[in-house]
Order: structure tokens, then sequence, then C-alpha cells
């Protein structure tokens, strides 16, 4: 795994070199790591399960042993963190009421479908 904050002081870390496994060059540069890099790991593992099952949520929550609120809320989490707009704020506090029993399904289904 890529470390995209310092252990010792958690500033931001870049990668500053680069070398080629086959003839040994090396470029010295300094550029941020790619956004996927800068999400915690567990979410990483999240993007790749969600990836490798083709964006099926059931399989993600077979494979995973989650509940569909529950894969619902860390694609929001994901969302977030790499700064796409499209997360929803009163989706995700809908599902989380589901997910601890405060609404039913129909309930949570008949809010989903009024936003």
């Amino acid at each position: 795994m890529l470390l995209s904050y310092c252990p010792v002081c958690e500033g931001e870390m870049t990668i500053s070199r680069m070398t080629c496994g086959a003839c040994g060059t090396q470029i010295d540069t300094e550029i941020a790591p790619p956004p996927f890099f800068r999400l915690p790991g567990d979410l990483q593992e999240f993007v790749m399960v969600f990836l490798r099952n083709r964006g099926n949520i059931r399989e993600v929550e077979k494979e995973l042993g989650i509940s569909y609120p529950t894969v619902c809320k860390k694609i929001d989490q994901v969302n977030n963190l790499l700064g796409n707009v499209s997360c929803k704020t009163d989706r995700m506090e809908i599902l989380e009421r589901l997910e601890r029993g405060e609404i039913s399904a129909r309930e949570a289904a008949k809010l989903l479908r009024e936003r």
C-alpha cells in the first residue's frame, strides 16, 4: 500500500523517485499520489471488491458480509473523499436510519423516492 501521509508528522507525502525495473533508469520528480491511493486502506480494498464484482452490490454484500445500506455508505464515503459532488447527505442519513432500525425498508424506499 502506498502511504499518502507521513507516519511521523502526518504531512502529505509525494512520489519523488520512479525506477524502471528492467533497465534501472531513475527519474527524480515530485508528484502527488493518485486520488485512489489517498483513500484509507479499508476503502481501497472496498473499491477493489466493488470493481471485481463489476459494481454488483449484491455480490459486494456477499463477499464482504455487509448490508446494502453499508455498501451504499461506503460508496458515498469513497465519492466524498475523492471529491465527487454526487454524494447525497440526506440519502446517507436515510440509509443510516434504516440500518439502525429506526425506519422500515418501505419507509426508506418512500423517502428515497421523494428525494
